[in-house]
């Protein structure tokens, strides 16, 4: 073997060693993350039910969408107080596109909210 294989076998072994590293290093703070927030989001005839809680904490959105309105319900409680129960009606369908977005909002809403407490 050449002088040149043994350097390049040498250099791809660091390589692998510092990807591997960086991997777990990366996969160890998604995990504590996914751990900190549990996020369900379910499908709902045109639209959709997201569930986010952490420990006792717990925010619920339903977004119901029929041909005439959408209507978005909105509640947050801790143990059993309800902090927020609110809702808000609008005068025509929401798109799918609509209703991915506001459930996006609404989960990195919740998220930093939580986070600044």
């Amino acid at each position: 073997m050449s002088h040149r294989s043994l350097c390049i076998g040498r250099i791809s072994a660091w390589l692998r060693i510092a990807v591997l590293s960086l991997g777990l290093v990366t996969i160890a703070s998604f995990v504590s993350a996914a751990e900190y927030f549990h996020i369900e989001i379910t499908k709902k005839g045109l639209g959709k039910e997201v569930v986010i809680t952490q420990g006792a904490r717990e925010w619920f959105m339903l977004i119901e969408v029929t041909p005439e309105n959408s209507v978005v319900l909105r509640q947050e409680k801790d143990q059993n107080k309800y902090l927020v129960d609110e809702s808000e009606t609008h005068d025509r369908p929401m798109t799918t596109g609509e209703v991915d977005a506001t459930i996006t909002d609404y989960i990195n809403s919740v998220k930093t909210r939580a986070t600044k407490k």
